[in-house]
């Protein structure tokens, strides 16, 4: 089965080709930000023909995409429309009535400044339900057609139905979805109990309201995306990455597109994951920078630690659907370096992008960026971007970094483009630190893997800083999202509420929550064409103690729910919680307040080939030397004499000493002064960085 895996990006489309004989090819191409779908295209079109096959024979066609993403950043979604219940016209403006600046009488609150839904497109209906899933009031099926069309000569593209304890019992809400079927026919549907079927009333009207603010966009790019595929060749249907880290069918992506609000970050996590497992240490922190962002996952023992639901937020929204732990900041390849009004020397988060691009792309790009820095410093060659495939003018980046940093400071260039790079590592140094030791991991502990164009050119640093004992620079560190793609599973979790305790369990409940979650997660997939004996279905439980406000996800116990089960359950919560929070509470009550069940369906995963095997001299691997910049202790630059190689001719065994550039298609690796780093069997550079050539440091 031939696969290919396509990660739209800012700055540049990444691709995989991977064949069950085993053999593997990259590419990478610039982004279409009008239009991410050609990019894509042409990139696949361009890859099948470098590797020799037709189009239409690729099996599976694997994608992860920021386009729901950018939508929501850039509060440019569709006009939507709102059902609810009568009495909560207002509950997405009030929200949790919490203020971004505690003592500040004029500010903007974000979900109010932009809006899912104008005050003018929330309509209210008569409907009650009770938290039991008692019917108290029926629904008025008059009003809710006069409503559906006012929103219709409103010109809404989407309606979102939200009723409030809709997750106990959908039954209003899904009379009310085949009303507006009839009324406003091919208009966007969206409802809580299929969303978001848990309870908390604003973040599941969040949900479900951004879910629709999305919803059109996300639809038509999906469509438009697979009708010009299947125009192309390929025969396969798209599967797309979520957020909680596993694929779904084109169809599922485009009625819940806001499972899709981290497709292309998570992926990157998930290469990672199976790139340290390749290397032999699992527990990896990932850093995968590219030319807009710089995305950080922490996964130990290659496990995704998955968000708690209220802190699964994209901008300034709520979004209640299962997000692994990945966490992005604005520093990147394009990141601008500035001088603020203020005088301070600042670098990021606005980024060049793809268009102009750095400076030293000759696009029209005036102002320095890192790429710019990094050019200046040596470490990126004229000829090394894309195996010289695109050209660079370092007069460019010279030019800019002197006219906007360093006449501005008073320095040098030389001292301004370290700057620069010093910078913006250090606001990667504080993103790890943040994900890692402050959420109770120690990054000793860890081994760093290098991902996207830039990631290989930061790593070095950033590990010395944090004293991570080593970096992991896979073999294409440029394309580790795409590979995150071929790396993983189709995965649907469905979740329910059960509002129970320990002190008082309704075994009969969760059992019965479970036995229907599982028959329809099973369902889903066999309808997306997958076997049964492929299916591995996973409990969990969101706990917490009575009284808290919050829950902890904890893996479900094996075997008959009973009494036995819930005591195993509650051992299992004190736990985690112990391991959250260093505090366990044994003779506290345990409160379950949601079930879940994901359906893992397993597919063959890209295996890492092991490469030709060498001795320790890399010599064969020498492309030339170069004088490159780097710092001593006082922080003064200086060129060393550095090594450049050419990551193609490298084999197993071989070690190279720092200061070192490894130079490839898709990256730059960079090993630092006193550095060693030895090939591992399968391809990938393990950076050393707490040994030096004479010992220890």
């Amino acid at each position: 089965m031939k696969r290919i895996g396509v990660d739209v990006g800012g700055t540049f489309t990444d691709l995989m080709y991977w064949d069950e004989d085993g053999s593997v090819a990259v590419h990478k191409v610039p982004s279409t930000p009008q239009d991410p779908s050609l990019a894509t295209v042409d990139g696949v079109q361009q890859l099948v023909d470098k590797v020799g096959i037709s189009i239409d024979e690729l099996g599976h066609f694997l994608h992860g995409t920021t386009v729901a993403t950018n939508i929501v950043l850039e509060h440019n979604g569709s006009e939507v429309g709102l059902i609810t219940t009568e009495g909560f016209r207002d509950l997405l403006h009030i929200a949790r009535k919490k203020r971004p600046l505690n003592y500040s009488s004029y500010q903007d609150l974000p979900w109010q400044k932009w809006q899912l839904v104008r005050r003018r497109s929330r309509r209210v209906v008569p409907e009650r339900i009770d938290a039991t899933g008692e019917i108290l009031v029926p629904l008025d099926e008059d009003a809710v057609r006069e409503q559906v069309r006012v929103l219709k000569s409103q010109g809404v593209r989407a309606i979102a139905v939200c009723f409030l304890h809709a997750y106990r019992n959908p039954v209003h809400e899904q009379v009310v979805k085949r009303i507006i079927q009839e009324e406003f026919p091919g208009v966007f549907v969206s409802l809580s109990s299929e969303v978001a079927p848990q309870y908390r009333e604003y973040e599941r009207f969040s949900t479900t309201a951004l879910n629709a603010f999305v919803g059109p966009k996300v639809s038509n790019y999906i469509d438009n995306l697979a009708n010009t595929t299947r125009e192309a060749g390929v025969r396969g249907d798209i599967r797309l990455m979520t957020s909680a880290g596993g694929l779904i069918t084109s169809r599922r992506a485009a009625d819940n597109p806001v499972l899709l609000l981290t497709s292309g970050v998570v992926a990157g996590l998930l290469g990672g994951c199976a790139i340290g497992k390749a290397s032999g240490y699992p527990s990896v922190i990932t850093l995968d920078v590219g030319g807009t962002s710089a995305d950080i996952g922490v996964a130990p023992d290659g496990r995704l630690r998955m968000k708690h639901l209220l802190d699964t937020r994209i901008g300034d929204y709520h979004a209640m659907v299962p997000m692994a732990e990945v966490d992005t900041i604005g520093a990147g390849g394009g990141s601008v370096a500035f001088i603020d009004e203020g005088g301070m020397f600042r670098v990021g988060p606005r980024s060049a992008g793809a268009d102009p691009g750095p400076a030293c792309y000759g696009r029209g790009g005036a102002e320095p960026t890192s790429t710019d820095a990094m050019v200046a410093m040596g470490w990126l060659r004229a000829n090394s971007f894309l195996s010289g495939a695109m050209r660079v003018e370092p007069e460019l980046a010279l030019k800019a970094i002197d006219e906007h940093i360093a006449s501005k400071l008073g320095s040098t260039v030389e001292h301004a483009a370290i700057g620069i790079f010093q910078i913006l590592a250090h606001a990667m140094t504080e993103g790890i630190s943040l994900h890692s030791v402050r959420k109770g991991y120690d990054p000793r502990d860890f081994s760093l893997v290098a991902e996207g164009g830039a990631g290989p050119l930061y790593a070095w640093h950033i590990a010395e800083q944090l004293g991570i004992p080593r970096v992991i620079v896979p073999h294409h560190p440029g394309i580790a999202s795409a590979m995150g793609l071929l790396a993983t599973d189709i995965r649907v979790e469905t979740p329910a509420t059960v509002w129970t305790s320990s002190a008082d369990p309704d075994t009969e409940r969760i059992a019965g929550e479970f036995d229907r979650l599982s028959a329809q997660a099973v369902e889903q997939l066999a309808a997306d064409g997958l076997r049964p004996e492929d299916i591995v279905l996973e409990r969990s439980l969101d706990c917490r103690y009575i009284g808290q406000g919050y829950e902890l996800r904890v893996p479900a116990p094996a075997g008959e729910i009973d009494t036995g089960w819930i005591a195993r359950a509650a051992e299992a919560f004190h736990d985690v919680h112990e391991r959250t929070y260093r505090q366990r509470f044994d003779d506290k009550p345990v409160h379950f307040v949601n079930v879940r069940v994901t359906a893992i369906g397993k597919v063959g995963h890209v295996p890492l080939a092991e490469i030709e095997a060498g001795g320790a001299d890399p010599s064969a691997a020498i492309k030339t030397t170069t004088e490159a910049l780097f710092w001593t202790d006082d922080n003064e630059p200086r060129p060393f004499t550095t090594t450049v190689y050419d990551r193609t001719l490298l084999q197993a065994g071989n070690v190279i000493t720092g200061p070192a550039i490894v130079e490839q298609f898709d990256s730059t690796t960079v090993v630092g002064p006193q550095q060693r780093a030895t090939i591992d069997p399968v391809g990938h550079i393990v950076i050393n960085t707490t040994e030096t050539q004479g010992g220890q440091r």
